[in-house]
């Protein structure tokens, strides 16, 4: 028997089929397309994602050659703080804003003189920020009065797939963080301060564990992916939740690092433990919660950089037989640590924590006629290293203490990045023997639900391996305590510019 982990990332759509050991017997990726149709605005369309689905899960039993009846469950891991309004009989009513977009900001300003920050953050755990689900729900109603009132629910990137495969509406617990109306003690949604915002109960869907249950593939769904109908779909989980649970992070203590198009990490607890600065969810391990470090600036750093200044580098990729990126991170490895000087503010897209600003900008600080491709490259990966290091110690400074850090996602793909990683934090890092942990993550929850494993312990214990440790230089702790400073200085005196 296998299992299908689907991840509704912010570029593309990843599937892969595991066994029940973990190994990955086919992958696919479907690439789908941003808007950014104003400023402060990030859209996606669902219906791209729902059509990469569709084309990865073909192609992946094409290429595996098996049979779709031998999958046993699917599980569904999705980006954070989507608000996608739909009708009853399943139509999108509009492009949904995703965790980029920051349009709500006035309706933020509204809430706290309405009901108070601090109430918001009694309540969920978390701060009250134009980003999360709960603002861009308010700012459909004032400012698309009529497309609101035709909402029957708001779904997540997650839940929103889940329907498209089964026709069930589901709301998991992991992304219940994004309302600011979600108790994250009791994991439900709190009706009185609903009814004070104006938000109608039933445009809430119902709320499920992350392992359980939601529905089967319905005759209409197989006919468009080419799976079998009736395999059981289970409600699945934030992206980073399904990560942290593909890294092995489900005790206390253990942490998740993220080098997807986003950075952060994410650290288990299995007490509830707030901070403003940081992000709170549940975890999608039952009884367990994620205390997360969310930044714009991860993988889509170098991203953003090879589509600027790779062009060199995709023709080297082709005569080396590599890729664009190990061409790239070849040449900050070149580069004396610390970039001579250079450094990199990595928020692209505004911050998230700890510093939340909309409005902060990347910067390079310290060109010269000296610095040369390499640097921006290296001083890139630093600067995401250092908003890592930032995070971190934010984490601690609230009582969650880190000593390991299990790396995934595409940057951990570069030994250099996650050797300057451990070297700036000054953490051990294990990089997961896998490209496929998100998906990993979501397919395990799918297996606990089926019985594939008895329990989540069991299923981490047969499915997750490392490939590779890094321990810090001990003799760069100098280099990267006094960039890690800059970094710090160079934003304190710029923020009062970023309006």
């Amino acid at each position: 028997m296998y299992l299908l982990g689907i991840d509704i990332g912010t570029s593309s759509c990843k599937a892969a089929l595991f066994t029940s050991a973990g190994e990955a017997i086919a992958q696919a990726s479907q690439s789908y397309s941003v808007f950014y149709p104003q400023e402060g605005w990030a859209e996606q369309n669902p219906a791209d994602w729902w059509l990469a689905v569709c084309k990865a899960t073909k192609k992946l039993i094409a290429e595996s050659k098996i049979n779709p009846s031998t999958i046993a469950g699917i599980g569904v891991a999705g980006q954070s703080w989507s608000a996608i309004p739909m009708t009853a009989d399943g139509q999108v009513l509009a492009d949904t804003p995703i965790w980029m977009d920051t349009r709500a900001v006035d309706i933020c300003q509204d809430l706290e003189e309405q009901i108070g920050e601090e109430r918001f953050f009694q309540l969920c755990g978390n701060p009250l920020q134009p980003a999360y689900t709960l603002p861009k729900i308010l700012w459909y109603k004032k400012h698309q009065p009529e497309m609101y009132q035709q909402i029957d629910k708001i779904l997540q990137s997650n839940s929103y797939i889940v329907y498209q495969l089964t026709g069930c509406f589901s709301q998991d617990v992991s992304q219940g963080y994004g309302y600011q109306c979600f108790d994250l003690r009791k994991g439900s949604y709190d009706q009185v301060i609903c009814q004070e915002l104006g938000i109608p109960m039933k445009i809430l869907p119902d709320i499920f564990a992350c392992h359980e249950i939601v529905g089967k593939v319905t005759n209409e769904a197989a006919l468009q992916t080419g799976l079998t109908a009736g395999i059981p779909v289970v409600a699945g989980g934030l992206d980073s939740a399904c990560g942290a649970l593909g890294t092995g992070a489900i005790q206390a203590g253990e942490t998740q690092e993220q080098g997807g198009q986003a950075g952060g990490m994410g650290i288990c607890l299995d007490t509830y433990q707030a901070d403003k600065r940081l992000i709170l969810s549940n975890h999608v391990v039952p009884n367990k919660w994620l205390l997360q470090g969310g930044t714009v600036g991860g993988g889509g750093v170098l991203n953003w950089l090879e589509k600027q200044l790779g062009d060199a580098e995709r023709l080297l990729a082709i005569e080396n037989k590599t890729n664009s990126f190990i061409e790239l991170s070849k040449l900050a490895e070149k580069i004396t640590p610390g970039s001579d000087g250079l450094i990199f503010l990595p928020y692209m897209a505004g911050e998230r924590s700890p510093i939340w600003n909309s409005k902060a900008k990347g910067v390079y600080y310290g060109l010269d006629f000296s610095k040369t491709k390499g640097h921006l490259i290296r001083a890139g990966m630093e600067g995401v290293a250092y908003s890592l290091k930032h995070n971190l110690e934010t984490a601690q400074q609230a009582g969650a203490e880190v000593s390991l850090l299990r790396a995934m996602g595409g940057a951990a793909n570069s030994e250099v990045w996650t050797q300057i990683k451990s070297d700036v934090t000054g953490k051990e890092i294990r990089v997961v023997n896998t490209d496929t942990t998100t998906t990993l993550g979501s397919a395990i929850l799918a297996g606990v639900a089926t019985g594939v494993y008895k329990d989540f312990e069991e299923a981490v214990n047969q499915t997750v391996t490392y490939s590779r440790r890094h321990l810090p230089n001990q003799a760069l702790i100098n280099v990267y305590q006094e960039g890690y400073k800059k970094y710090l200085a160079i934003y304190e005196s710029l923020s009062g510019l970023m309006v």
